[in-house]
């Protein structure tokens, strides 16, 4: 069975991991894609990556650069700039005080009915 995720919950999450991705190295966006799929976010598409990347330039927390590509076009790579590297690590806190909050109340015991 193929896991899936929750689209919301997932929009709401991307941006972050890809912050974090772009942290661990640059990346040109159908790279960040198959990182993504390999991080068992099978169904996150191409189609939420590029404009969730775009949104991360335009707001000065990822830069690109032209490579050359031996098999085609140049590719757009990706890379955290200061600012993404600050947004990273206050979106972690968040994320982490977010899951803590969330499992506090998950993990409460049920009364038997």
């Amino acid at each position: 069975m193929t896991e899936t995720h929750d689209p919301q919950l997932l929009k709401g999450v991307l941006s972050l991991l890809l912050l974090h991705l772009l942290a661990e190295r640059e990346s040109y966006g159908y790279e960040v894609v198959q990182r993504l799929q390999a991080a068992g976010f099978a169904d996150v598409l191409e189609g939420s990556v590029y404009p969730a990347l775009a949104r991360l330039q335009r707001e000065g927390r990822v830069e690109t650069r032209l490579v050359p590509s031996p098999s085609g076009p140049a590719r757009k790579y990706y890379r955290l700039t200061p600012p993404g590297r600050a947004a990273l690590a206050d979106g972690t806190a968040s994320w982490a005080r977010h899951i803590a909050a969330v499992d506090a109340v998950l993990s409460r015991p049920l009364p038997n009915s």
